[in-house]
């Protein structure tokens, strides 16, 4: 989810969420949203990908977002007991590259605290501390307007580099997404034929390696692209273990799920973050301000994102394995100060009894998978 605000106001002519807005009531009330019953059937799964009905649960997307740490210890796993399957970070393939005031010099927050203007990220120390151990970890790798020095051979050592890292930390599984939400042109404005040839050539470096403990995700921003647009964009079935897609406001409008049964693959909902489009959403990008304090936008949030959110996962049991949500104060965030989407959001769980309560009710059912001792080993059954 890290783009470029400005990009962001060049979306106002695709507007971005179309949902409808609820009247607001007192109390949250529970959606009926029992997993069905899947019986399992003998199939080739893709790479750490769980059997049919269970879903991995993953937290994002920044340090003071998930917490856990001496220093950053007001986030999600200060809040809950029972700790997810994995963790969200970010990184990115452009050196020399300006945001917010910080100089990117690649490989941004793998193993030094940065902060391009959505807070500090630094993985290794959240891979370093107990609290994440039997974490997965998921990866998002931006490369804008990089693709073309990715596809070229340019950044070859540095992707070299991050492959070594990742070597290091196995048998951690890695969800890794290369050039993630390709098609958010406004913000990410990939070219194609180099953004194809960039993701493959990470993929290939890696193998080549003998980097094991790697699944290649590609992410759509979920709202853009048609199928026919969704097929121009594909790596490849030899390249792409999961799909994915961002599960914003603008849920209604995702094709991914449909191209990622055709394709027989799994598909990772990698960035979640409760959202309800405003009046004028089409015109003016802009959602309802969203303060979990509040009980009505918890409310809101929970009818209106929450409930089709987990609905989503529930009808689709042999499809959606993978869930991230973004545990963000986003409007705390420089990087979001002047986008529209998200300038008046707070999603974090904890803010709200009642709506803490009901995630965690959810979670705890039987099709949701966290983190455990024997994590690992049950996901290399997929191998």
């Amino acid at each position: 989810m890290y783009r470029i605000v400005l990009g962001w106001l060049v979306c106002s002519l695709i507007g971005i969420m179309g949902c409808e807005q609820s009247e607001k009531s007192n109390n949250i009330q529970e959606a009926s949203l029992s997993p069905p019953n899947i019986s399992s059937s003998k199939k080739i799964r893709a790479k750490f990908e769980p059997e049919d009905g269970k879903v991995l649960v993953f937290i994002g997307q920044e340090l003071t977002a998930i917490g856990g740490l001496e220093k950053y210890n007001d986030g999600y796993l200060d809040h809950f007991d029972r700790r997810p399957a994995g963790f969200t970070a970010y990184s990115f393939l452009t050196p020399g590259d300006t945001t917010f005031g910080f100089v990117h010099k690649g490989l941004d927050g793998i193993t030094s605290t940065d902060n391009w203007g959505d807070n500090d990220s630094n993985m290794s120390l959240q891979l370093n501390d107990p609290d994440y151990a039997n974490m997965c970890l998921a990866i998002g790798l931006g490369m804008v307007g990089h693709e073309d020095k990715v596809a070229n051979g340019v950044h070859d050592e540095m992707i070299k580099e991050l492959g070594a890292f990742l070597q290091s930390i196995a048998p951690r599984p890695v969800f890794l997404r290369i050039g993630y939400e390709f098609d958010g042109h406004p913000w990410n404005h990939y070219e194609k034929e180099n953004y194809l040839k960039a993701y493959r050539r990470v993929k290939d470096i890696m193998d080549n390696m003998g980097v094991e403990n790697v699944a290649f995700v590609w992410q759509s921003t979920g709202f853009v692209s048609t199928p026919d647009q969704l097929e121009e964009w594909y790596p490849g079935d030899d390249y792409v273990d999961w799909c994915s897609f961002s599960f914003f406001a603008r849920w209604r409008e995702q094709e991914m799920i449909e191209f990622a049964k055709k394709k027989g693959k799994p598909v990772f909902i990698a960035e979640a973050s409760a959202s309800v489009s405003g009046p004028n959403m089409k015109f003016d990008n802009l959602t309802l301000p969203m303060d979990f304090n509040n009980p009505e936008d918890a409310q809101l949030a929970w009818d209106k994102w929450f409930t089709p959110f987990f609905k989503t996962i529930h009808n689709h049991p042999k499809t959606v394995k993978a869930i991230s949500y973004i545990n963000c104060n986003w409007k705390a965030h420089p990087m979001w100060k002047d986008n529209p989407t998200f300038k008046g959001i707070d999603a974090r769980l904890q803010e709200n009894k009642e709506l803490k309560e009901k995630w965690e009710k959810e979670i705890s059912k039987s099709n949701y998978v966290m983190s455990s001792p024997t994590l690992y080993s049950d996901l290399q059954k997929s191998l």
